[in-house]
C-alpha cells in the first residue's frame, strides 16, 4: 500500500501525464510516467525523449507559490547540477479538489534554488540518506503558471 506522500505524488504525475502535450516536441499523448526512484526525472515523452520532473505539494491556496517545495536525493541532484544537467520541472500545487501547476524550464534553474537538507539520523530507516529542497522563494518569479 502507498503512503500518502507517494499517492499525492503519482497524482502530480498522472496529472501532468494526462493534461499536458510535450513542451519539446508538441505531441499529445506521449509524456509517460518512469519507473520509481529514477534518478531527478519522473516523466519522459516516448516520442523526444524530453525528460521532467514532478514535485506535488498539499497546499492551502493553489495560486501561491510556496517558500519550499520538497526535492529528492541531493547526491544524483548535485552530480547532475556539477555537470551543468538541469531537468525541467513541473510544480502541481493541490488543495482538495483544485490543483494548479507551475512550470519552471531547465534553462531559468541555478544551483541556488536547491538547497541541501540535513542527513538524516542513525536511527532512521534510511540512514544517512540526504535529500534538498527547492527554494521557491527564488523561483516564484520565474515560473510559469500553466493552470
Amino acid at each position: 500500500m502507498k503512503t500518502a506522500k507517494q499517492q499525492l505524488g503519482d497524482f502530480g504525475e498522472n496529472l501532468i501525464q494526462k493534461k499536458f502535450n510535450c513542451p519539446k516536441c508538441k505531441r499529445s499523448k506521449t509524456l509517460k510516467k518512469l519507473p520509481p526512484n529514477f534518478k531527478c526525472a519522473d516523466i519522459i515523452c516516448d516520442f523526444c525523449g524530453y525528460l521532467a520532473q514532478v514535485k506535488t505539494h498539499n497546499v492551502k491556496d493553489i495560486s501561491q507559490f510556496p517558500k519550499r517545495v520538497l526535492g529528492a536525493a541531493w547526491g544524483p541532484q548535485k552530480e547532475r547540477m556539477d555537470a551543468g544537467i538541469y531537468f525541467p520541472l513541473y510544480v502541481v500545487l493541490k488543495c482538495e479538489k483544485k490543483y494548479s501547476v507551475f512550470y519552471l524550464s531547465s534553462d531559468l534553474q541555478t544551483e541556488e534554488m536547491f538547497i541541501k537538507r540535513k542527513p538524516l539520523s542513525s536511527s532512521a530507516k534510511r540512514a544517512g540518506w540526504q535529500g534538498y529542497y527547492f527554494d521557491g522563494e527564488i523561483m516564484k518569479d520565474l515560473v510559469t503558471r500553466l493552470i
